[in-house]
């Protein structure tokens, strides 16, 4: 491939747009710390390499955007939508022979992380997880990171579990928190009146969706005491596609802003704007009670999920269990929120940790610290995978 030069860390941007504010807070802060350091940024369309590129600035110095092989060009998009993305598999398979010449590699899909088994002779493999709250990861995979990041004490035991070892696990804080996105959403409505946030889960066993989404989606649309954001989880369309146009339906409602796929959907924008959270198993509620505020949760018949751990919502709000109870506890929410603002404050330590500019430091300094002792190795030994 006629590459002599060895980078220190190459960061995998190869998947969809809400994994990206997981990676930049740690990435800038690592340009930011260690400016000695070469990083690979990897894209893998032009989407992704547009939405880096607006970002850069002179601290960025050592900070290189590198297309992937099996990059596609999008004809048309706006920075950071959900854009049809190449097969992973194979374009992680051709980018096996570049990241050979790489100490570290960064990323936050799993998928990612077939890579160090397929192919032994890669570098250590860092895998940040994305969100907050219950393990949704994959044992197989994870075995394969040298080093998982994780925002909180409270998630050691689910990685344990899993078969992570714990010299591995690495509390960093919620880098995410750090992000600072297009934040526009306090504009979208053009009267004061308070915000609410309809966030179902996009996963249907966990989600009030399939019992309870139409119904909700035409009430709000009727009611007129909210102004109301409906901004599913980007995934939520690919198990519940019919979700898309009754959403779209309700956005000619003056009050109701639509969005089904922009970046503002995976930002912190709307979870930062709401006034009030509607929504069920999601972890996005952990990034609303950052700044605690009124919630309601909906559990309905057969949403039999263990709230468990840092995946215990139900106590951050109202729980409704019959859907003729919903407007009541919507009325009733702000009045009621002394009651659970105690147990957010308490949820969210525990469930984020750190959530200021430390979370993303700290995670450049883990990322740096294996990388640092990979210099010390001999390079004939380089790209050997340590043990």
């Amino acid at each position: 491939m006629g590459r002599t030069r060895i980078t220190d860390v190459a960061v995998l941007w190869l998947g969809e747009p809400l994994l990206i504010p997981h990676l930049w807070p740690i990435v800038d802060a690592l340009a930011r710390e260690r400016p000695d350091l070469t990083i690979d940024l990897w894209v893998s369309t032009s989407m992704h390499e547009a939405l880096v590129m607006s970002w850069l600035q002179p601290h960025h110095a050592g900070l290189r955007i590198r297309r992937a092989p099996g990059f596609v060009h999008i004809a048309a998009f706006a920075p950071g939508q959900v854009v049809p993305l190449p097969p992973k598999i194979p374009m992680l398979a051709r980018l096996a022979g570049y990241l050979a010449w790489t100490k570290v590699v960064l990323c936050a899909e799993q998928t990612s992380l077939w890579l160090p088994k397929m192919v032994p002779f890669l570098p250590p493999f860092i895998f940040t997880v994305h969100g907050a709250g219950p393990l949704n990861c994959s044992r197989a995979r994870l075995s394969y990171a040298h080093r998982i990041l994780i925002p909180s004490a409270l998630d050691i035991p689910q990685h344990l579990a899993q078969g992570v070892a714990a010299d591995r696990i690495v509390v960093t804080g919620y880098a995410k928190c750090s992000f600072v996105g297009g934040r526009p959403a306090r504009a979208l409505f053009g009267d004061d009146r308070p915000v609410l946030l309809y966030a179902p889960h996009w996963q249907g066993h966990r989600s009030s969706w399939p019992a309870w989404g139409a119904a909700i989606v035409r009430m709000l649309a009727e009611q007129r005491e909210w102004n109301v954001i409906l901004a599913p989880h980007q995934r939520m369309f690919e198990r519940a596609p019919e979700a898309k146009a009754l959403i779209e339906a309700a956005g000619a409602a003056e009050h109701v802003h639509v969005d089904t796929g922009s970046f503002a959907t995976v930002d912190g924008s709307y979870t930062g704007a709401a006034d009030l959270y509607l929504g069920d198993t999601s972890s996005q509620i952990l990034e609303y009670i950052a700044r605690p505020r009124p919630c309601v949760l909906l559990r309905p018949p057969g949403l039999r999920w263990d709230a468990s751990g840092s995946g215990d919502y139900w106590g951050c709000g109202a729980v409704v269990e019959s859907l003729g109870d919903l407007t009541g506890a919507l009325a009733e929410a702000g009045a009621r929120h002394g009651a659970y603002r105690a147990f957010q404050v308490d949820l969210a330590a525990a469930a984020l940790g750190e959530c200021g500019p430390a979370a993303p430091l700290n995670g450049a300094r883990a990322i740096a610290a294996v990388v640092d002792r990979r210099c010390r190795v001999p390079r004939a030994e380089l790209v050997a995978t340590p043990s």
